[in-house]
């Protein structure tokens, strides 16, 4: 029995979409007989190719069930019980995991302030100190996120210059990939320009936001540097016994163009919304618009009724800024209904004649 209406379209995350029809194709031909368990299967093989491709011939993906799976088991692999991690304030593993990578890793975040979730050299030079002193967690990490929670991009020299800056100071550098494909479509840039060839020693890739059921991964860009990752992903409770279900969807998504078609969609969608809101008077765009997210301000009342009719997410509480994100499954027919209802909702503002 089906328990929603497929006609309902939000803008809330890219998570609320369900699976891509080739993905789901790939897991039934992936389906029927006996694999070894725990990712000695065929199909978990046969995908790191497909990675190496992507990312470079020394590349390895061990794949979890999540995106703060992935990034709890990736920061241990790089980091000791004394260690840190320094990272925009706004970043995805210090303000949506729940204390994860300081509860479950024991290690410590060092955050900074940046006013478009992009760290520099510089902003890291703020928490990039003090490593013999003892009463200080060491730095040992710098972790950016591409595209931002803040739905900016790094250029391919903004990568590669904080990489140069973290390993001159003997730091490694961690990239949150949830939305990977997303940047890529952005750049366009093959995925290790902005990784392997700029200088990332490992990511986390997500495939949930742009169009997988289930899974995502920890890609070892730096095999020299990365430490017991095999290990600590069963210790942390990320090591799927039906591997093979994870890894043939990632080969569906990764072995052609779908990645890039689906990101590179929602890309476009989140575009086509920024050009219809624009127009409409008492809506401001507030973030460049370089992924598939749109930040916008608007009255709180206006988002308030919006919401009754789409579901969205406030992005600040105290200034009423919402975020609005589009998905592979978006479509122009959504855009023009939701950039609609906003200027309906909009319009209702207006003071009487």
């Amino acid at each position: 029995m089906r328990h929603h209406d497929p006609s309902v379209r939000g803008f809330a995350s890219d998570n609320y979409a369900g699976a891509h029809p080739e993905v789901l194709a790939a897991l039934t031909l992936a389906n029927g007989g006996h694999q070894v368990a725990y990712g000695e299967d065929d199909y978990t093989a046969a995908v790191q190719q497909v990675f190496r491709r992507h990312f470079g011939p020394r590349a390895e993906a061990f794949f979890v069930f999540n995106g703060t799976g992935a990034n709890v088991v990736g920061l241990q692999a790089v980091t000791d019980r004394f260690g840190a991690v320094i990272a925009a304030e706004s970043a995805h593993i210090n303000v949506d995991e729940c204390g994860a990578p300081e509860k479950v890793a024991g290690l410590k975040l060092l955050t900074v302030p940046t006013p478009d979730g992009k760290l520099t050299p510089e902003l890291i030079d703020r928490q990039a100190w003090g490593w013999d002193d003892e009463h200080r967690a060491r730095p040992q990490v710098v972790s950016i996120t591409q595209t931002t929670e803040l739905g900016t991009c790094y250029t391919v020299e903004e990568v590669r210059a904080i990489c140069d800056h973290a390993h001159e100071l003997g730091m490694l550098v961690h990239l949150d990939g949830a939305r990977l494909a997303n940047a890529a479509a952005t750049l366009d840039a093959p995925l290790r320009a902005f990784t392997t060839d700029a200088g990332v020693d490992l990511l986390s890739f997500g495939g949930t936001k742009n169009g997988l059921l289930f899974g995502e991964a920890v890609v070892v860009l730096n095999p020299d540097r990365v430490r017991n990752l095999l290990y600590l992903r069963k210790l942390s409770m990320q090591l799927a016994s039906k591997m093979r279900f994870v890894a043939v969807q990632f080969e569906a998504l990764l072995a052609g163009d779908l990645w890039l078609r689906s990101a590179g969609h929602a890309n476009a969608m989140a575009r086509r919304l920024e050009a219809a809101v624009r127009t409409v008077d008492g809506v401001t765009v507030v973030r460049p618009v370089q992924s598939n997210a749109v930040f916008a301000l608007l009255p709180r009342q206006v988002s308030e009724r919006l919401q009754k009719r789409y579901r969205f997410y406030f992005w600040d509480e105290h200034t009423g800024e919402v975020r609005w994100m589009c998905s592979f499954d978006t479509t122009e027919e959504d855009i023009d209904g939701f950039a609609a209802a906003i200027a309906e909702e909009m319009a209702k503002e207006q003071p009487r004649q």
